[in-house]
């Protein structure tokens, strides 16, 4: 397996904690003002779904597992899953929520996207790089506030938030990066 310094570990990356598989969810370094650097991450288990916060000094090392992917197409939610389409084989498989919590908020039907494997076994998906979505609500901007200053807050048409600069008002669509929740550009209303 291949090692990965604490420091490149990012959202969506699958390393071995404790003997077993998980994803990585959130990844947050700190440097403080005495001590060393560290790596504050929360990792979900791809087998039983729990939740762990875990911290990393930033010199240390984590074993990434492999993991493939098929190109499948986002048909619809069952109940307490979600069904994908291989668009060779007409294959369907279902994804547990416990597995897309993260990924869930921003699945449209007919979205292409990659489903992971480890083995034979899926084990979660990877969104598209940018999305394009609705700002639902965001407040008015002030005056005179540049673009890099001061962001605001803005819920989105799929009920997540995330900052964005002052000028992108209510009702425009724009492109957001969901594995890490930032805002790229503004597409137009």
């Amino acid at each position: 397996m291949e090692k990965v310094q604490a420091t490149n570990l990012r959202p969506g990356m699958v390393i071995l904690f404790n003997g077993e598989a998980h994803r990585v969810l959130t990844f947050q370094h700190r440097t403080p003002g005495k001590g060393n650097a560290v790596v504050q991450t929360k990792l979900r288990s791809l087998r039983t779904g729990v939740q762990t916060e875990s911290r990393w000094m930033s010199t240390e090392m984590a074993e990434k597992v492999s993991v493939t992917g098929r190109r499948m197409q986002y048909l619809y939610k069952d109940g307490d899953g979600f069904v994908f389409m291989d668009g060779e084989s007409y294959e369907q498989i279902t994804l547990g929520a416990e597995l897309l919590e993260a990924e869930a908020p921003w699945l449209e039907e007919n979205m292409e996207v990659v489903v992971e494997y480890i083995g034979d076994e899926a084990s979660g998906i990877e969104l598209p790089k940018l999305v394009e979505i609705a700002v639902e609500e965001t407040p008015p901007g002030m005056k005179g506030a540049t673009a890099t200053s001061s962001p605001k807050p803005a819920t989105l048409a799929n009920g997540v938030s995330i900052k964005v600069p002052q000028f992108v008002e209510s009702g425009e669509i724009i492109r957001v990066d969901p594995v890490e929740l930032r805002y790229v550009e503004r597409v137009g209303k």
